[in-house]
This record gives structure tokens, C-alpha cells and sequence, in this order.
């Protein structure tokens, strides 16, 4: 059983990554030890995809994933709920008016389609919305939303028409190197001939790197969200609150963010204050109370809306809220898909292409700086704003 290159994660990153792969000609083998695909934290995703972020790397990679999502029903006929209807950033205070300001300024200088509005337009993309303090916010029509669990099965369908293999309740238990080349791997069940491995394992990516020496700085933490009743459509756009909230009761916490899917259902998800550190995916008494208070506050007519479930996923965090992508010195063979920061559904499809021009040797200007940008050897201590 040989391959040109194993996956280790059948999720947001290793699916995508599985599909540009199998597309290129590789033969592609992708390992989870879930029973099937999308198993892990895809499944708790809720489904955001924005360009509108502060770096390069992570724009240029994200406009080519809203290309993929924009053009996966006209190209292949699955409808995976792709839907622009944009991201909204609410600004409150002086300060975060500022920072909103200056940081739509810089992307547009990154070609992003991105203004700051005004109170009234606000009003408009959020009808109802509390508007005491409102100073306005940034808008970036051309960002949006896609299904999870659509989008990955869809995905994953075509990878397999390309060819790539999917093992599933198969654990990876070691990593086969000579002369520190990768020569192989050994699973619970098999061991396999390959020269490449992508590590696309997310909350549990630094185990695999522990299996090389190397030391991933990738520490997953929880996050909550949830999902309502469906309801008549009256807005389009995610709207992300970012100013904290201090709660004695049910605990702090930082920005949270939600919006109305095509059934008409709103989903919704908080940044807990401070992080929860670790690999804890039960729901909590807290979160409800937490975020609930904050949304009927910002947009009274929730109020009456019924929640139908909850859930806790994980978000593999990085100290500077970036991916670490590439390969590493030291390490012939072994390629980087790992701390994603909860935004894996959004970067994977841009991202699976990457990896693939990294395999193939097929890298060009702007894949050198984003790989720069991106590197396990960066300095890990310039946070990006709006991580």
C-alpha cells in the first residue's frame, strides 16, 4: 500500500487539501480515526467565510475559497447553501471605531471589497438592531456562509471521483522516517509506503508533530454555539459584535457572532473571557444565558425565537490567531496543515490548493509569501487584528 501522499484529518482542511490532490494526479490516501468524513470540529463550524482579514496570507487564500464555494453549484450541481450575504463588524466605542476604520483602510489596499459604514446603512443589513451607541461598522459584501456539512460531503464525493482514498476509524500511531526523510506510517491497522505526510489532524495536530519532534505551538480551546428555530428571512449578513461583556454570573466573555441561514434558522457562536484551554466538547449550563443576554440586548426581536440545540467545538489556536502551513527544516516529507484558530472551514479550500502546488513543486510568487507569511519558524508574536 503505497501512496504519493497521506492526510492525516478527514475535516475542513484535509478534504479540500484531498480534492486538489487527487485533481493534480496525486495518489492521495486520507486517514481519520472518526467513522467518517467531517466527524471532528467541521461539524461544529458554523459555517462563516470571510476574506476580510488583516493578513495577506489569509486574504489571498480566502478570496480563492469564496471563488470555490461562489462556483460549486454551477461547475458540479451540489448545493451546499453557498449564500454572500456579506460580514458586518459593529463598531460601539470610539476605540473600536478607530480600529474598524484603519484596519477596512488596509484592506483595501489588499484589493478587498470592504467600507466602513455609517449608524443608518447598519440599520438597514441588521433590521431592528439596538442602535444606542451604534457608531456604524465595516461591510464586506462580497464574504458569506456555506454549510459545514454540505460543503465537505460535496467536497468529498469529488475527491473520491479524482481518485483519493478514504480510511476511516484507522489511528495514526507513528510516522516512518530514515535518514529524517518520511518513508511511511503506521496506523492501528496498516503501515503505508509514502514520501509526503500532511498533517491536517487540527485539535490534535500537535501529536502527530510529537511523533516527529516537533514541537507545534497548536493548543485547541472551546468554543460554543448554537442553532434557532427557523424563521421568516430578514437578514443576510453574519454580524460580529466585538466588544466584551462582564457577566458575574454566567462568565466574561469577548465578541460574539451570528446569522440567519437559508432555512431561515439563526446560528450562533461566543468567544468565551478568558479562553477554555483543552480538548472538552460538552456544552455547558453557561453558555445560554451568556449569549443569549447579548443578542436580545443588540437585536430585540430574537427574544421570542426558540433555541432547538447547542453544541462545543474546538478551535486549535496558535499564540499570533495564524495557521502554521509549509514544510520544516529538518523533515523531508512533512507538510504543515495545522492551527487553523476556528477558520478552517473558511481557508481549506484555498488552502488545499496551496498544499498541492507546495507537492507538486508548482509554487508561485504569491504562494512563497504566503508560506513565509505562514511558516512552523515565524515569529509567533505579531497578533492579527480581528483574529
Amino acid at each position: 500500500m503505497e501512496y504519493d501522499i497521506i492526510i492525516i484529518g478527514a475535516g475542513s482542511v484535509g478534504v479540500p487539501t484531498a480534492l486538489a490532490t487527487a485533481k493534480s494526479g496525486l495518489k492521495t490516501l486520507v486517514l481519520d480515526s472518526f467513522p467518517s468524513v467531517a466527524q471532528g470540529d467541521n461539524k461544529h463550524a458554523i459555517g462563516g467565510i470571510r476574506a476580510t482579514h488583516s493578513l495577506k496570507s489569509k486574504i489571498w487564500l480566502c478570496q480563492r475559497s469564496i471563488e470555490i464555494f461562489a462556483s460549486w453549484k454551477k461547475l458540479y450541481g451540489d448545493d451546499i447553501w453557498w449564500e454572500q450575504g456579506g460580514y458586518c463588524f459593529l463598531a460601539f466605542t470610539d476605540e473600536h471605531e478607530k480600529m474598524l476604520k484603519n484596519t477596512a483602510q488596509q484592506q483595501k489596499e489588499y484589493g478587498l471589497n470592504i467600507d466602513y459604514v455609517d449608524a443608518e446603512k447598519i440599520k438597514k443589513l441588521v433590521p431592528g438592531i439596538n442602535d444606542e451607541n451604534l457608531r456604524g461598522g465595516t461591510f464586506s459584501p462580497e464574504d458569506g456562509s456555506s454549510s459545514p456539512l454540505l460543503a465537505l460531503h460535496a467536497f468529498y464525493r469529488k475527491s473520491k471521483e479524482f481518485g483519493a482514498v478514504y480510511n476511516f476509524n484507522e489511528e495514526v500511531v507513528g510516522i516512518i522516517t530514515k535518514n529524517k526523510t518520511i518513508t511511511g506510517l503506521k496506523t492501528n491497522k496498516a503501515k503505508y509506503k509514502t514520501q509526503t505526510v500532511i498533517n491536517a489532524a487540527g485539535a490534535h495536530a500537535k501529536e502527530i508533530g510529537n511523533m516527529l519532534n516537533i514541537d507545534l505551538l497548536v493548543a485547541p480551546e472551546s468554543h460554543e454555539a448554537g442553532i434557532t428555530e427557523p424563521v421568516k428571512k430578514f437578514f443576510s449578513t453574519m454580524v460580529i459584535d466585538i466588544k466584551q461583556a462582564q457577566d458575574d454570573k454566567f462568565g466574561n466573555s469577548k465578541n460574539y457572532y451570528f446569522y440567519q441561514n437559508k432555512e431561515g434558522k439563526i446560528i450562533f457562536c461566543l468567544t468565551p473571557e478568558p479562553n477554555i484551554p483543552g480538548l472538552d466538547r460538552f456544552e455547558t449550563s453557561s453558555f445560554l444565558p451568556q449569549i443569549t443576554k447579548r443578542m436580545v440586548n443588540l437585536l430585540p426581536r430574537l427574544k421570542n425565537i426558540k433555541i432547538r440545540r447547542t453544541w462545543r467545538g474546538l478551535y486549535p489556536m496558535t499564540p499570533d490567531g495564524n495557521p502554521i502551513i509549509g514544510k520544516v527544516d529538518g523533515i523531508e516529507g512533512y507538510v504543515n496543515a495545522v492551527g487553523l484558530c476556528g477558520q478552517g472551514f473558511m481557508l481549506g479550500p484555498g488552502l488545499g490548493e496551496l498544499l498541492s502546488r507546495v507537492i507538486t513543486k508548482k509554487l508561485n510568487s504569491k504562494d512563497h509569501q504566503m508560506l513565509g507569511e505562514l511558516a512552523y519558524d515565524r515569529n509567533y508574536y505579531k497578533i492579527e487584528d480581528l483574529k
